[in-house]
């Protein structure tokens, strides 16, 4: 797997929270929120909302590209 990595800034509560769940089910935290982030991007593909949002930064994100290739 091609990974990159990534700072996530939690509270403490949370942090806390979200360890003591690893530790619980055995699992490294980044299992965990890898996990949490694969259902939060599923749940969002089947939004219509969102779909039409990305649409749009789609857009603004060619119109750049566009820019900076002339």
């Amino acid at each position: 797997m091609n990974t990159k990595v990534t700072t996530l800034r939690l509270p403490k509560e949370l942090a806390d929270e979200l360890h003591a769940v690893a530790r619980a089910d055995r699992l490294p935290v980044s299992e965990l929120v890898r996990a949490a982030v694969y259902r939060f991007i599923a749940e969002r593909r089947t939004e219509p909302d969102f779909k039409e949002r990305l649409k749009e930064v789609l857009e603004e994100d060619r119109e750049t590209l566009e820019r900076l290739a002339a």
